[in-house]
């Protein structure tokens, strides 16, 4: 298949998330050498889902990352624009819920869910800023919103060290892990693309959310950004 370009054409992305389907999770603790587990923990912390509650896991790809709310007890929808990673997920899950949806015009009604989600997904949408006000309109009053994404390392010498993995070592070992390398490659070029914790703060914030705040995960290699609707 071919990589696709940093514009981010949803056709293109959706089909390469489609050809790693099978294998995506996996290969996700492979490159992320065992860290994608825990950064999940923690969004799903962050996300404090409750009893009775509504949640949107938007980009939830096979449903590993909306498994932690519905244990919670919470109603949750898993939605994804890759037909391939929902028809995956449903295989492992059936009992979930699935929802086939484009993150800049959800399939969903004005303020219906508690809290809304997306764990490494807003960085390959077309339009962020788009899907972070939709992300705003289905969301109830004083719900909340949590975005867990790749980011930029704080401390220089790390960073640089980073950096020269996701270039020049992730490449080879997708090379082995993975069904579609390329597809990675893909991935290693739209981290080193996304704006920094700052950045993407102010972004939400002019996308409507309140009282945004991140905290840092290994270093900054991700970071989970939270906000709310209204005071």
């Amino acid at each position: 298949m071919t990589r696709a370009s940093l514009d981010k054409k949803p056709t293109d992305v959706a089909a390469m998330f489609d050809a790693v389907a099978a294998k995506y999770d996996v290969t996700n603790d492979v490159l992320s050498l065992g860290q994608a587990r825990l950064w999940r923990r923690a969004a799903a912390r962050a996300v404090d889902a409750r009893p009775g509650e509504r949640v949107l896991d938007l980009a939830a790809g096979t449903g590993t990352s909306a498994l932690p709310f519905a244990e919670a007890g919470a109603y949750t929808v898993p939605c994804d624009f890759s037909l391939g990673m929902l028809a995956e997920g449903k295989r492992r899950l059936p009992w979930m819920p699935y929802v086939a949806g484009d993150a800049t015009r959800l399939p969903f009604a004005d303020g219906v869910f508690d809290a809304v989600t997306i764990s490494f997904g807003l960085r390959n949408v077309s339009d962020v800023d788009g899907a972070l006000r939709e992300l705003l309109r289905v969301t109830r009053p004083r719900g909340r919103v949590v975005v867990c994404e790749f980011s930029h390392p704080t401390w220089a010498p790390f960073r640089t060290v980073y950096e020269e993995y996701l270039m020049r070592a992730l490449p080879p070992v997708a090379r082995r892990v993975s069904s579609s390398p390329d597809a990675y490659v893909y991935l290693a070029e739209s981290i080193q693309e996304w704006p920094a914790q700052a950045g993407l703060a102010r972004r939400m914030q002019d996308a409507g959310w309140t009282r945004v705040a991140w905290r840092n995960l290994t270093g900054g290699v991700v970071a989970l950004h939270r906000g709310f609707k209204g005071a």
